[in-house]
């Protein structure tokens, strides 16, 4: 049997069930000539009678009654497979696979996942925390985490964050050694820790002040692949971090670290999560979706 048989069989299984071109027809959404005409064509690629038909009544040949013996369970099989795959759509089950940088997992996605296993129990979240720009669909992931501004233009993309912010800091201790730099052009002179990407590429300070760009070039001594590690560095005095806000506002808040060049570090869009098409969502990644929105309808409106 070729694929292209398969309708054309479930249309012969159908006939032989009803006993009648006509009742078959309507249980398929077909004209009776539509059908009679589909059968005529399996019989002659097959090369054998499949129906017994006269004026009154359709039967299954001896060879139709074997095909159709074979040929039923195969088919309750599919149309069983067929309704498993429907009910996922209606309840989420399975495993939802996210690709996210290291500081939305911290930042914003940690607490959504909470959220969500708690009304969702039969999924399970898998997530890649990846500093890399990862090509989702390439790797298998049902959806993604990126800043607004580093989305692919046929991503379709729902809000995940208000803006967020970076921060220069350091610790007291620090200062009170090598004092603070009074605008970004000061740093040259500063020990400054810095962020290797999984690619490779040092992470870039940008600092700007009333869209004016500063540019900047830093240096330091210890050189990091992950903020969590930046900031413990910045708390023991080894130097001067940029880090997200919501990396060290507890740290600010307690003096345990001071911030510096506040007017240079303005708000940039968020995380977004991003997935290919509106067609077709998967179950889990629909209910995940529908979980980011309810936050964001929650969240207090953010800081300019």
């Amino acid at each position: 049997m070729v694929r292209d048989d398969l309708p054309d069989l479930a249309a012969f299984a159908a006939v032989a069930h009803h006993r009648s071109f006509r009742r078959a027809a309507a249980a398929l959404g077909l004209s009776p000539s539509a059908l009679s005409h589909a059968l005529r064509g399996l019989e002659e690629r097959m090369g054998v009678r499949l129906l017994n038909r006269t004026t009154r009544s359709v039967a299954p040949t001896e060879a139709g009654a074997a095909l159709l013996a074979r040929l039923a369970p195969a088919l309750d099989d599919i149309a069983g497979a067929m309704a498993a795959a429907s009910a996922t759509a209606a309840r989420p089950a399975g495993t939802l696979r996210l690709n996210a940088p290291r500081s939305a997992c911290r930042l914003v996605l940690m607490p959504l996942i909470a959220r969500f296993l708690t009304l969702h129990p039969d999924v399970r979240i898998e997530v890649a925390s990846d500093d890399a720009l990862t090509d989702i669909v390439g790797e298998g992931y049902d959806a993604g985490v990126r800043f607004g501004e580093r989305l692919a233009l046929d991503m379709v993309a729902l809000p995940l964050s208000g803006p967020q912010r970076f921060a220069v800091v350091a610790a007291p201790a620090y200062l009170a050694r090598r004092g603070a730099p009074d605008e970004p052009g000061d740093l040259a002179g500063h020990a400054c820790l810095r962020q290797r990407f999984p690619g490779g590429s040092l992470f870039h300070w940008e600092l700007e002040r009333d869209g004016i760009p500063a540019p900047v070039a830093v240096d330091g001594p210890l050189i990091l692949g992950d903020q969590d590690l930046i900031r413990l560095a910045a708390l023991d005095g080894l130097g001067i971090a940029l880090l997200f806000e919501g990396y060290v506002a507890g740290d600010l808040a307690d003096g345990r670290l001071v911030r510096l060049l506040a007017p240079w570090c303005p708000a940039f869009p968020g995380f977004h999560l991003y997935y290919p098409g509106r067609r077709q969502v998967p179950a889990p990644l629909r209910a995940f979706l529908d979980v980011v929105r309810e936050a964001g309808r929650r969240a207090p409106p953010a800081c300019p």
